[in-house]
């Protein structure tokens, strides 16, 4: 496996070469397809310029300076020297455990980026990573760390997953927006105990196991559709837009909704449609 950072996981007097891998491609966070702003009369990829309104002229990159608005139209200059002088750079590239905590305690709202920490090539240098691995399994713990990734701090939760030790980047506490506004709308809704009871059989019929390759995407393929019959020169119809949904009474769309699952539970189960071929960039 390919890493981007190379260093060790350091705690107490211990320290465990290894490497950091992006645990998702780099598209993840976005469709697998990217657009390019055309012209529509001749198709071709519009240019962005960096246009001066007080010089009226385009600005060359070695113009351009970092500037914080510290008022409408006022602005602070920041030169890249200025920011270069405050960023950590750790020539030790070590990731520090300051503590161990329970997995639970962490809520996932915090995790940034996941990566993979990967072992270091020689047997004696992997049997540290895994006696740590299999400490933090039986444990059942987490580390919560920092090191410096491309000069810049990061905060980090290092976690057990499957044989192999993943490293979740933290957002900081005051990135985190609070919930108590919705905590205080809730604490004034009041829950029926028969309500509650056909909820939680809605949830029993629904109950199953987590199946990855479940994750999928509806938009990602039916733009690959869209894409596929532009370059075959066919149209797509639009689906019809569907009705608003009647309000009924609450118990009454509970107990429907039990009916509906246990119908939906008995049903013989399809076979899976074989996968479609790629979209356009598979294309021989």
């Amino acid at each position: 496996m390919r890493t981007s950072w190379n260093g060790s996981v350091s705690f107490g007097l211990v320290n465990i070469p290894v490497g950091l891998a992006p645990a998702t491609k780099p598209a993840a966070r976005q469709s697998d397809v990217s657009f390019r702003l055309l012209h529509r009369e001749c198709g071709s990829p519009i240019k962005q310029k960096r246009w001066c309104p007080v010089h009226e002229r385009d600005v060359e990159s070695d113009e351009l300076v970092k500037g914080w608005e510290v008022a409408k139209g006022q602005f602070v200059m920041v030169e890249e020297a200025d920011l270069e002088a405050i960023e950590q750079r750790d020539t030790s590239r070590s990731i520090e455990i300051s503590r161990f905590v329970t997995l639970e305690e962490v809520d996932p709202i915090y995790f940034d980026r996941t990566y993979f920490l990967v072992p270091a090539g020689a047997e004696a240098a992997r049997r540290p990573y895994v006696l740590l691995l299999e400490a933090m399994k039986e444990a059942g713990v987490a580390a919560l760390g920092r090191f410096v990734l491309a000069g810049k701090e990061k905060l980090c939760l290092i976690r057990p997953m499957g044989d192999a030790l993943a490293l979740e980047t933290l957002f900081v506490h005051e990135d985190v927006k609070d919930h108590a506004e919705i905590d205080e709308a809730v604490a004034t809704s009041e829950v029926r105990e028969p309500e509650l009871e056909l909820a939680k059989q809605i949830i029993a019929s629904l109950a199953g196991t987590f199946e990855p390759k479940e994750l999928r995407s509806e938009y990602r393929e039916s733009l690959r559709e869209l894409l596929e019959a532009k370059l075959d020169g066919r149209e797509i119809e639009a689906p019809a837009e569907a009705a608003p949904a009647p309000v009924v009474d609450l118990m009454e769309a509970l107990r429907a909704s039990v009916e509906a699952a246990g119908k939906r539970s008995r049903a013989p189960k399809k076979k899976a449609a074989p996968q479609k071929r790629a979209a356009a960039s598979s294309r021989k």
